[in-house]
């Protein structure tokens, strides 16, 4: 079958009413958590993404017994806080996902034996030396092939020390690697945070570990001491925000339509899109919200929006947006100015370097735009209708390159053929099946 589509219509108007795939980030997290549980931990609406499976993988590899049923259920059979088997000469492959890349290093600093850690093209290109640097004030050693990237191997220690930790980059990927390795550690492992997403921290609380989580406007201090024993994790998963993000573009950007989205993670942390739109005159309204298990989730309602603002974006939201900012530049291409991004680096430290592709798309479809290493400026045309031809390819099969570019041509027109269909599989493997639904 051809990995590539073809899309030559825009979108017919829809109203509907539909649910994404489970979010990812708590998904891997909780194959994480619940193996290093004791007893038989269960979660529904789980994604089952090449991502999350390369999680459930790599736990089997440690010797953690998985059963994944129908309709996205699964169980972990987990052996407590030490119950890994690390046998030697075992090589993780973390296939395209960061998350796992470098969460699982966290939880591997007291390994017995030497590991290999490998991942595929797109993420043997992504820095992993942000996390090996401070994994080894732990005791842990590493070697890295080249100076920062995959693949990598790691020789854990018995004799891990507590360290101080400032992390500057607003990853929530590095500052969980340093709280589960400090899970692992005698004595109070002491981290200043950017902020960034919190699930690693509200899964904490929710399962009652001695880490504890201090606020601050621009900061905040965890502390983190030895974790002696997690409780089983039973968990229903919320539906993923940043996947839900392509329907909601989608719908701005269509005509007459309407859209609700049911129970949506809306964590704090993540929905930095949300407020970005509202800011450029989108309707999205949050219906029937809940907290469950610490996680806030709602409905999302959005309606189309024919006239859209240009917007100076806070920089204050780009953590909660890092992942959503490829469709929101396709918002800035419709609206009545000139839209400015800063401080926008860490895109580039994606399965792709983001930040180029927002451009380079835009650019294929027409779009002025002013781009720097770390900044964009997009100059918007409200009666933007495109009638050329446009091919998207060679962009290391990154996933939200693909959507992204499905979402434009199915709201802007033109004739796009877009390459690489089977890079969704990694994160969102219903994407397509949803969008058929919509187009009926």
């Amino acid at each position: 079958m051809p990995n590539s589509i073809t899309i030559t219509k825009k979108i017919k108007k829809f109203n509907k009413v539909i649910s994404v795939s489970g979010d990812k980030s708590i998904s891997i997290r909780w194959v994480l958590f619940s193996s290093l549980a004791e007893g038989v931990s269960k979660a529904k609406n789980l994604l089952i993404s090449e991502d999350v499976l390369a999680a459930i993988k790599t736990i089997r590899k440690l010797g953690i017994k998985v059963k994944i049923q129908k309709k996205n259920e699964c169980k972990v059979y987990g052996k407590g806080i030490d119950g890994y088997f690390y046998k030697k000469n075992l090589t993780i492959n973390a296939q395209n996902s960061g998350t796992l890349g470098r969460l699982i290093l966290g939880l591997l600093v007291n390994t017995p034996n030497q590991i290999k850690l490998i991942g595929d093209k797109s993420l043997s290109k992504r820095d992993f030396k942000r996390i090996t640097d401070p994994l080894k004030k732990f005791g842990a050693k590493f070697q890295l092939t080249s100076k920062k990237c995959l693949p990598l191997t790691i020789n854990g220690s018995s004799r891990l020390s507590p360290i101080k930790y400032i992390e500057t980059l607003g990853s929530a990927q590095c500052k969980s690697a340093v709280i589960f390795a400090g899970m692992r550690t005698r004595g109070t492992t002491i981290i200043k945070a950017k902020k960034s997403r919190n699930h690693t921290e509200l899964l904490c609380k929710y399962l009652n570990l001695p880490v504890s989580v201090k606020k601050y406007k621009n900061y905040e201090i965890i502390k983190v001491k030895k974790v002696k024993k997690i409780n089983k994790l039973n968990y229903t998963i919320p539906s993923d925000i940043s996947s839900s993000a392509f329907f909601i573009v989608l719908t701005i950007l269509s005509e007459n339509s309407k859209l609700v989205i049911k129970n949506v993670n809306i964590n704090s942390t993540r929905i930095g899109i949300v407020s970005i739109l509202k800011m450029m005159g989108a309707k999205i309204k949050l219906k029937n919200k809940k907290i469950y298990k610490g996680e806030k989730k709602a409905d999302i309602k959005i309606e189309s929006t024919s006239k859209i603002k240009a917007i100076n974006c806070p920089v204050s939201l780009n953590s909660s947006a890092i992942d959503e900012f490829l469709v929101i530049f396709l918002v800035a291409a419709k609206a009545n100015g000139i839209s400015s991004f800063k401080d926008l680096s860490e895109l580039n430290q994606k399965e792709s370097p983001r930040l180029k592709w927002g451009a380079k798309i835009l650019n294929m479809m027409g779009i002025k735009t002013k781009l720097t290493k770390s900044s964009i400026k997009i100059f918007g045309n409200p009666s933007l209708i495109l009638k050329k031809k446009i091919k998207i390819k060679d962009f290391l099969k990154d996933h939200r390159i693909f959507m992204t570019a499905v979402v434009a041509a199915l709201s802007f027109g033109g004739s796009w053929e877009i390459h690489d269909k089977d890079s969704i599989n990694s994160s969102f493997p219903d994407f397509l099946n949803i969008l058929r639904k919509l187009n009926k």
